[in-house]
């Protein structure tokens, strides 16, 4: 059709899409099993990580999510009891956010078996390819993040 045009990245960006959309289907996952999605989970592995209370704004920082995005989460994960969020007492626009005991548990329950689950889907990579690639991801995460005005043509 067009032999003189390079595909690459075309081949590139759809290998990403399709690893990411096969992730997301995946019916054994630990996540999937305990009605989580990976975004809420990595909400909740903040909290615990961080071991204190978080700002929505912080939290949107530590997941690499949007403000509106973390405020669903919130009050999804809240409505399970597996969040509290309270305001702040000197500023009402404030609202902080931390694990109750259900999500603490969630949390370090699931955490050794997604981690299995995780590195039996990389089990096909030795640990100097896993590097290779978080490596040349990592790389492509930054480059995209904040940078796709300049982008597009």
């Amino acid at each position: 059709m067009h032999p003189e045009l390079d595909t690459g990245p075309m081949e590139v960006i759809g290998r990403v899409n399709r690893c990411a959309a096969l992730l997301q289907q995946a019916e054994d996952a630990p996540l999937h099993r305990a009605g989580l999605s990976r975004a809420e989970f990595d909400l909740l592995g903040a909290l615990r990580r961080t071991g204190h209370e978080l700002t929505p704004g912080e939290l949107a920082r530590e997941t690499f999510s949007s403000g509106a995005a973390v405020t669903k989460r919130v009050k999804q994960l809240t409505e399970r009891g597996l969040v509290e969020r309270r305001g702040d007492t000197r500023d009402r626009r404030v609202a902080h956010v931390r694990l109750t005991e259900a999500g603490r548990a969630l949390v370090d329950g699931i955490l050794p078996e997604q981690l299995a689950y995780e590195k039996a889907v990389l089990s096909a990579l030795d640990d100097d390819r896993q590097g290779e690639l978080s490596g040349l991801l990592g790389e492509l995460l930054s480059r995209l993040e904040g940078h796709m005005q300049g982008l597009r043509p």
